[in-house]
């Protein structure tokens, strides 16, 4: 297995550096994008696109059931044929690997449309949650073969194509359900209500309907009751995709680590994104944040000195690891709440976290819906990632300002960041010049 030795670079950092940063486009928002163009009619030109591990899957779905696409990865570009609602291919077997997204968002379409497809996932995928929307499709009318355990991949779906106006999910173990659904009830163009029990990740939520809206479906919320109304249709874009801000959030939490500061470019204050509020969290730890032109920048202080806090991180979860990362450094004690569904994600992610934090010396207690974590200096130590690319690219952090932290299978992190280590690798060689300069 490969590893990655993170080059300890805090002594090098001089007073008042800067960083400046691009990041790839949103996996989100490219995967949703990505879907809403085959639902549209016409032709749909999709600009800064992810190529990750996890949007190549979503893209070879979108191709074997049929649409017409164009693809450039040297342009970051995708242009989408869609068919308003119709798949062109009513049978097709489809292989989503370790994308949430695609697993969710195709399983949910496919439930509402004529056709039997076979879906299949890596194993990682396997463990994740998908019963509570397999169980909403069944009772919409789709029928569901299993081939392994029930409620998980792998499975062949056969859809109802005229499921009704109501229907009702639990979205306590992933945003992504209610979100699926959305979408899926937005091509229909009939009436649609659909009932919520839990309100996790509705962050997630508000960006999936402001995507909708863009392409030209409304949805109005009464109550726990998300409705579409009757008569609406998808429409083809020509349409942008923000840097993905969980990206992003790495270099900003360089801010107060190495005491600099950093612009991530096209991420701004307004960003549909949920992970923004990381930057919020990182001004309630010192930092200094300010809206640029370029991008948002985040300032630490200059003797690299911040204070723990007590942080409710429901709306930017995936940033969790990132806290976990940073918060051995501060000067008081970090708690993060609110983030019990992580558990279920790539890998346990708070199990994650305190095993690696404690295997360092840092003392961590597990909690029910998150971890607390006490300042210390972290022990070298060869950080297991789990497969799952948030562990790898959170915990890299920590080795910029500690000895001796090795990153296992860093390649993990090609579900959505392909180039982060490289990236990573050319920061550390201008820092290095930079502080050889200066001397």
């Amino acid at each position: 297995m490969k590893t990655y030795k993170v080059e300890t670079i805090y002594d090098l950092i001089q007073s008042g550096s800067s960083l400046k940063v691009t990041v790839p486009g949103s996996k989100s928002i490219t995967n949703r994008a990505l879907l809403l163009a085959t639902l549209a009619q016409g032709e749909s030109r999709l600009s800064g696109v992810l190529f990750s591990d996890d949007s190549r899957h979503f893209l070879d779905c979108v191709q074997k059931l049929g649409f017409e696409t164009s693809v450039s990865e040297e342009r970051a570009e995708v242009t989408v044929t869609g068919r308003g609602g119709m798949i062109p291919n009513a049978n097709a077997s489809l292989y989503v690997g370790s994308a949430g997204t695609a697993a969710r968002f195709l399983t949910a379409l496919l439930g509402v449309s004529e056709g039997s497809w076979h879906l299949d996932s890596s194993e990682q995928m396997k463990r994740r949650p998908m019963a509570p929307l397999l169980q909403t499709l069944e009772e919409l009318g789709a029928v569901i073969r299993y081939e392994g355990q029930e409620g998980y991949f792998p499975y062949t779906l056969t859809g109802n194509p005229r499921p009704g106006t109501a229907a009702a999910v639990n979205i306590d173990r992933s945003s992504q359900f209610l979100s699926a659904l959305l979408i899926a009830y937005g091509a229909l163009g009939e009436e649609g209500r659909i009932s919520v029990e839990g309100s996790h990740g509705m962050a997630y939520i508000d960006m999936t309907i402001r995507m909708m809206e863009q392409f030209g479906v409304q949805v109005k919320k009464e109550g726990s009751t998300f409705v579409i109304e009757a008569g609406q249709h998808y429409q083809p874009l020509a349409y942008p995709i923000e840097p993905d801000v969980s990206a992003a959030c790495y270099f900003y939490a360089m801010a107060p680590l190495l005491g600099i500061s950093v612009v991530v470019r096209g991420v701004h204050f307004d960003s549909m994104q949920g992970d923004v509020q990381f930057i919020r969290l990182l001004e309630q730890m010192g930092c200094h944040a300010v809206e640029t032109d370029e991008g948002i920048r985040v300032s630490g202080n200059p003797d690299g000195s911040y204070c723990g806090i007590d942080a409710d991180m429901h709306a930017c979860s995936d940033q969790a690891i990132t806290m976990a990362a940073i918060a051995p450094f501060a000067s008081t004690p970090t708690t993060i709440r609110g983030v019990a569904h992580i558990r279920l994600q790539e890998s346990d992610r708070i199990g994650g976290i305190v095993k690696e934090l404690s295997a360092m010396g840092i003392r961590c207690e597990e909690l029910e819906d998150g971890v607390k974590i006490w300042p210390g200096i972290p022990k070298p130590h060869e950080v297991e990632t789990y497969d799952d690319h948030r562990m790898a690219m959170g915990f890299s952090l920590i080795g910029l300002r500690a000895e001796g932290i090795v990153i296992r299978d860093p390649l993990c992190c090609r579900k959505t960041f392909e180039t982060y280590f490289t990236v990573l690798d050319q920061l550390i060689c201008q820092w290095k010049a930079d502080s050889r300069e200066k001397e």
